[in-house]
């Protein structure tokens, strides 16, 4: 007997399978066919929810980076937090914090799922820009960053570090890492106009 589920359930059961088979089986390697077996569903009904394999990709995607941008944007919004304390909050939402979330990365790093990879950091990038500019924005008012393009530069900012700092894309040695944190927290300092030493607290955290 086929079981009939609300369609939000629906939903996320598509999501969870395709997100196990993915990590499992690799994205180039999973099929739709694969979801439906593994759900027992009919094809129609997987094409209710999404059009592609990459639709669910891009689903699975987002809703793992929808935690970390939903507490960014509760930070940024906590009147009683300093800028500084604002960025440094932010930031360490974007850690892993569960085993889920520790595995899910370690699975973004291998080479069947590099699209995932990619997505995963093309949609982090978009979507904490806008929150940590609000922030920004907020320093500039306030007379702790010098800066016409803050938009513009957190977008240099997150590039530069959700790619140089990324172990699946570089094998750095950890006496390269903590020179180029060095590095980073200087570039941080010139392209946002902020006082030397203001950013310290970021080399600690790596500490």
């Amino acid at each position: 007997m086929r079981i009939s589920k609300e369609a939000e359930e629906r939903r996320n059961e598509i999501l969870d399978t395709a997100e196990m088979l993915f990590f499992t089986k690799g994205y180039t390697k999973t099929t739709v066919n694969d979801v439906l077996q593994a759900i027992g569903i009919a094809k129609g009904t997987f094409y209710y929810y999404f059009k592609s394999k990459e639709e669910v990709m891009d689903a699975v995607v987002l809703r793992f980076i929808d935690a970390g941008v939903a507490a960014a944007k509760q930070i940024a919004a906590d009147p009683k937090l300093t800028v500084h304390e604002k960025l440094l909050q932010i930031i360490m939402a974007q850690k892993p914090d569960t085993d889920r979330k520790s595995q899910m990365i370690e699975q973004f790093h291998q080479a069947d799922n590099a699209q995932l990879h990619q997505k995963s950091l093309v949609q982090t990038i978009l979507r904490l820009t806008p929150v940590l500019t609000e922030v920004i924005e907020q320093g500039i008012e306030e007379g702790l960053f010098q800066n016409p393009y803050p938009r513009e530069t957190m977008e240099f900012l997150l590039i530069t570090s959700q790619f140089l700092f990324d172990e699946g894309i570089f094998k750095w040695q950890p006496e390269e890492i903590i020179q180029k944190i060095r590095a980073f927290i200087y570039t941080m300092e010139i392209t946002l106009g902020a006082e030397k030493g203001s950013f310290d607290y970021v080399f600690q955290m790596f500490e």
